[in-house]
């Protein structure tokens, strides 16, 4: 009989100590860690172990939420494999998979196999159980982390072959290492109850990975009806998530059914399924932007109860006792990573720069590597928690080194692109634009109107010279590189306008948000399709083909605001001030005596944009923006700053 009560407060407790465990995971984040970790060391806290909040006895809820999350982790895998991305490298991306699958699998395998005297729950087994554990260990040491990978690589905007090869490579591995778990799950299920290596067994592990890609192709149909369907998204997450639980609940069905019926195990490997579904719902068809999109929405809920409950489930007793062979075989992974990734790159006619460093790409595991060793607790229900627990020991490992060591690697191929740093300057009242024509010149003047000091450029063989009737200067630069941005001063503006065509806006402001962190970039947009590559750079995109209509639609639903904005009430205006008067640090807004009519309509503190109320406190170097009167705005800016 199903006992619901104990059901709901395992879910109530477990969703508690969920939302706590993300807390947790970010302040982990302050300190330079990964997320994950704070998720599992939240589930280690919670756990049987310590505090007791996830009890010892909670095997059919943890197979569940386990069920439902290796399956979204399956998914992920394959959907992160989309072949067009990877067409340019992919000979290199062959050469140097290759490389690291042999070179970790089998220095990984050996090193447990070797060391199997001093691991515990390995001291009864007989030689094939001992080799059975080392090729499953092997084959999670094989697994990589494509989300760090990807994180890390947007956090640094990288991008060259180098960045390039890492990341497929990531990809790649984390399908390979499924189908090797695949085969080598089952072998070792083979060594263990003594069927040996037979034609018949041999015969039985084909049957089981056709079978395994044959449901895998109905799964993939079964997702193409689920995206096709006109319902909210949250009915289609909790599809995929029920999907993937359901490809796993079937898998455990068949294993007992044959075992009961045939005296014979047929085990399909759901991750495999998973994967092998996610893969061809990413490319063949039109639903890849979709499936990712609900992958991503659903992924930072489903890692936090995973990773959480991983850490729960952690067999801290056992880890104890094995620590120091986690880290004999976390070394031996990083030897066979080395070694495979040179061999591999050097093979594949890689730059030797590259390949000195391409180890360090290589290091991260977490998704994926957790997953299977989980699987195998599940599987192999005598030992296999025990396994789980020196697995994530080097995964967790794998994971606080690898993010830092694949940063490291980008920056001595040198293609990180991070922006540049703003200082504390505080605003800027001085202004480049980039343009030629009558427009640009007249938002000159306009800024000059309100005191701002401005300059124009455009890419012309002449000589500097002054707009008739104005002092403002016309650079003419024989092109928009970083040396000539430089020679003109862009670096010490606080704002770039480019009014250019979209090419040329583009290398405008992707110099300038590496190097210039100060300015603030404005784009004049030339084509609709193109609004989203300034995203990266923090732009503001000005359309001219829809700010006609949003501005005639703002002048029907509040006419006096537009006016204002635009400029057209002669006796107010906007401005941005820095505070930096220090008689004003922790001041409330409420207690400050301002002008009747002046609004502080925005804050802006270590470039986050902060909500103001009465009680809002400054500090020095805030940037408020506010509005009224031009004889109000002046007392507003010898109180408050510049």
């Amino acid at each position: 009989m199903v006992d619901y009560q104990s059901i709901a407060i395992f879910l109530g407790s477990f969703g508690l100590i969920t939302l706590s465990s993300r807390r947790i995971g970010q302040f982990f984040t302050v300190l330079r860690l990964p997320m994950i970790t704070g998720y599992v060391f939240t589930g280690i806290l919670a756990g049987p172990y310590l505090l007791g909040l996830i009890p010892a006895e909670s095997g059919s809820m943890v197979d569940i939420v386990d069920g439902i999350a290796l399956g979204f982790i399956a998914f992920s895998a394959g959907g992160e494999l989309y072949l067009k991305e990877l067409q340019t490298r992919m000979r290199s991306i062959r050469i140097v998979t290759a490389g690291l699958v042999i070179s970790t699998f089998t220095l990984g395998s050996l090193a447990v196999f070797l060391l199997s005297d001093y691991v515990p729950f390995m001291w009864e087994m007989p030689v094939a159980g001992r080799l059975a554990v080392s090729l499953l260990a092997g084959a999670i040491l094989v697994a990589r982390s494509p989300s760090s990978a990807i994180a890390v690589i947007h956090e640094l905007r990288a991008k060259g072959s180098f960045t390039q090869t890492a990341l497929g490579v990531t990809v790649v591995m984390d399908v390979i290492v499924i189908v090797l778990f695949s085969v080598n799950s089952s072998i070792a299920d083979g060594l263990l109850t003594g069927i040996g290596f037979r034609f018949d067994f041999v015969l039985l592990l084909l049957i089981e990975v056709f079978l395994s890609i044959g449901l895998a192709f109905v799964v993939w149909r079964i997702l193409q009806l689920l995206l096709t369907r006109h319902v909210h998204p949250n009915f289609k997450i909790v599809g995929i998530l029920g999907l993937g639980y359901g490809v796993f609940a079937l898998s455990d069905f068949i294993r007992e059914f044959t075992h009961a019926h045939f005296q014979q195990e047929v085990l399909l490997e759901p991750l495999l399924v998973c994967m092998i579904a996610g893969f061809l719902i990413t490319n063949y068809g039109p639903y890849r932007d979709e499936f990712l999109t609900l992958l991503h929405k659903v992924g930072p809920a489903v890692y936090a109860v995973f990773f959480t409950l991983t850490g729960a489930t952690l067999s801290l007793n056992v880890l104890t006792d094995i620590w120091a062979i986690s880290l004999a075989v976390f070394a031996v992974r990083l030897g066979g990573i080395f070694i495979g990734s040179f061999v591999g790159g050097t093979l594949a006619g890689d730059p030797a720069a590259h390949n000195r460093i391409s180890w360090m790409a290589y290091v991260t595991q977490a998704g994926v590597g957790l997953g299977l060793a989980k699987e195998v607790a599940g599987a192999f229900p005598e030992w296999g928690a025990a396994f789980a627990a020196m697995m994530i020991s080097i995964i967790v490992l794998n994971q606080v080194i690898g993010p830092p060591l694949f940063k490291t690697a980008i920056k001595l191929a040198h293609e990180a692109h991070p922006g540049a740093k703003k200082s504390d300057v505080g605003a800027i009242h001085n202004a480049l634009i980039f343009g030629a024509d009558g427009q640009a010149l007249a938002l000159a003047r306009q800024l000059r109107l309100h005191d701002w000091e401005v300059k124009v450029a455009h890419r012309h063989s002449g000589e500097t010279k002054l707009v008739e009737g104005s002092d403002i200067p016309v650079y003419a630069v024989p092109d928009y590189s970083l040396a000539s941005l430089r020679e003109i001063g862009a670096g010490g503006v606080g704002a770039i306008v480019s009014m250019l065509s979209d090419e040329d806006n583009y290398r405008i402001c992707e110099t300038a948000f590496e190097h210039f962190g100060n300015a603030n970039l404005v784009v004049q947009l030339n084509h609709r399709a193109n609004h989203a590559v300034f995203g990266e750079f923090g732009a503001f995109v000005v359309s001219p083909s829809t700010a006609i209509v949003s501005l005639l639609d703002h002048y029907v639903r509040s006419p006096s605001a537009v006016s204002l904005l635009m400029g057209l009430e002669t006796n107010h205006d906007i401005i941005d001030l820095v505070v930096d008067n220090p008689d004003l640090r922790w001041v409330p807004l409420r207690e400050l005596r301002l002008p009747r009519d002046i609004l502080i309509l925005s804050l802006t503190r270590d470039s986050q944009v902060m909500k103001v109320s009465g009680h809002t406190q400054f500090l020095e170097g805030d940037l408020i923006t506010v509005s009224g009167s031009l004889q109000s705005l002046k007392e507003v800016a010898l109180h408050l700053g510049s």
